[in-house]
């Protein structure tokens, strides 16, 4: 497998031109997530006036463009609205993951039945953007105690060669019993099995996050900063 790196430092806007594509609206160059999907919106790097003026046009006014990483500047009357520090990680392993958490019978494959359970989960553990049709970017499984879904994992940005492991979260009451990890290993298995590599990102004030997927193989590709702006 050639590594594509440079895809990685594009990961939005790479994904919605590829694996993504149904779930995209573009204008231009200019391209975001269908609302209810992802958040997320892309300009090129060298993104000019009308590129902005396209991007806006698709989110409407007054509205929130998560930039994600992209490091492009944009006009003026765009609103900042949030800046967050991260890092982007890149699996190291030398040989495919093992998916031991799919050998567990509490661990299961989420699908549109489930999405109640893990929008509650997600606002009682705040791991990152996840709306109500999220789950369609990729693979999503969690694991279940006594019924309950206690912790999940899931698939998220696609650009070539690559798959983003995120939505990673634990119920308060359930952590501490390695769920986070075994899912983890579980879409590393997925992933490397169809001739992928995984990533993720992490916020940097997230050293517990880090230190997890650093043991599970993951090493740092570069650090960051998760922008937000609001449209004119």
């Amino acid at each position: 497998m050639v590594d594509r790196l440079a895809a990685l430092d594009d990961p939005v806007g790479e994904s919605l031109r590829g694996h993504h594509a149904h779930l995209a609206r573009r204008l231009g160059r200019a391209a975001t997530y269908l609302p209810g999907a992802a958040t997320f919106s892309a300009v090129s790097a060298d993104a000019e006036a009308q590129e902005w003026a396209d991007l806006a046009r698709l989110l409407g006014g007054g509205v929130l463009a998560d930039m994600f990483g992209c490091a492009a500047t944009p006009p003026s009357d765009w609103e900042p609205v949030f800046a967050l520090e991260g890092r982007q990680m890149v699996w190291a392993g030398s040989r495919p993951g093992r998916p031991r958490a799919e050998t567990a019978t509490d661990v299961v494959e989420l699908d549109a039945d489930s999405v109640p359970e893990m929008l509650d989960l997600v606002a009682r553990t705040r791991p990152g953007p996840f709306r109500p049709r999220t789950h369609e970017l990729g693979t999503y499984l969690g694991v279940r105690h006594h019924g309950t879904l206690v912790a999940m994992a899931g698939e998220r940005l696609r650009p070539p060669g690559w798959t983003e492991i995120s939505a990673v979260c634990t119920a308060p009451e359930a952590r501490g019993r390695g769920h986070a990890a075994r899912l983890v290993g579980a879409l590393v298995g997925r992933i490397t099995a169809r001739g992928e590599r995984p990533f993720l990102h992490v916020a940097e004030a997230n050293g517990g996050a880090i230190a997890l997927y650093e043991r599970l193989g993951f090493e740092t590709r570069k650090h960051t900063v998760f922008r937000g702006f609001r449209t004119p």
